[in-house]
């Protein structure tokens, strides 16, 4: 995969995204440097405000560029106390970037293969502050999102690569997990059609 300069500052979303486009002409990923893309751009919510729609009940996912089947952009905005189920990410890299507020991830080995029931172990956690990139990926385990301020909204920045439409959902106490359909709130700026979920979806947690 060609690079810029590792140097290089992304000066606004759509340098971004274009940027994002030259590399995923390639077939193959370079963490490191998609990593580096989503660290050098710092959050200008001029930049991103037009995406940025919130929903009362739910956490929304509100696509930015859908990549050209090799990746998608989203920025998902977090109401007051919202958080996600746990869950995996189907294979994907998935990178997480604060543009607003302040997010905490907990993560969590995968289940046992064992038949029986088991309480998911948790790995870790942190706090996710304003411009800072998370990673994470299947081999590194599941993970779960939530806004624990309750008097502030939170907005972040995630690149999923390749892009997904389903994922599993994880119960913590019994470690079952069951199919979740991804969805987008918005596409471009614009709320897409309502359609009745006939498969559970990850907000609801």
């Amino acid at each position: 995969m060609e690079q810029k300069n590792a140097n290089t500052d992304i000066s606004s979303l759509e340098e971004l995204c274009n940027e994002l486009h030259r590399i995923f002409d390639s077939d193959s990923v370079n963490v490191d440097y998609v990593h580096h893309l989503m660290s050098s751009y710092k959050s200008n919510i001029d930049d991103w405000k037009i995406f940025a729609k919130f929903d009362r009940h739910r956490y929304t996912r509100n696509l930015v560029d859908a990549g050209n089947g090799k990746f998608n952009l989203m920025i998902v905005c977090w109401g007051e106390g919202q958080g996600s189920s746990i869950h995996d990410h189907a294979d994907s890299h998935c990178f997480m970037k604060m543009l607003m507020g302040e997010l905490t991830e907990v993560r969590y080995e995968w289940p046992s293969s064992s038949s029986g029931e088991s309480t998911l172990q948790e790995i870790g956690s942190n706090k996710i502050t304003v411009d800072q990139v998370s990673y994470i990926n299947d081999s590194i385990g599941l993970h779960r999102v939530e806004n624990q301020n309750h008097t502030e909204p939170a907005v972040s920045l995630h690149l999923y690569c390749p892009p997904y439409s389903n994922c599993y959902m994880f119960d913590q106490r019994t470690g079952h997990k069951s199919v979740c359909q991804v969805t987008f709130w918005s596409k471009y700026g614009e709320r897409t059609p309502y359609i009745t979920q006939m498969l559970t979806t990850p907000e609801n947690n």
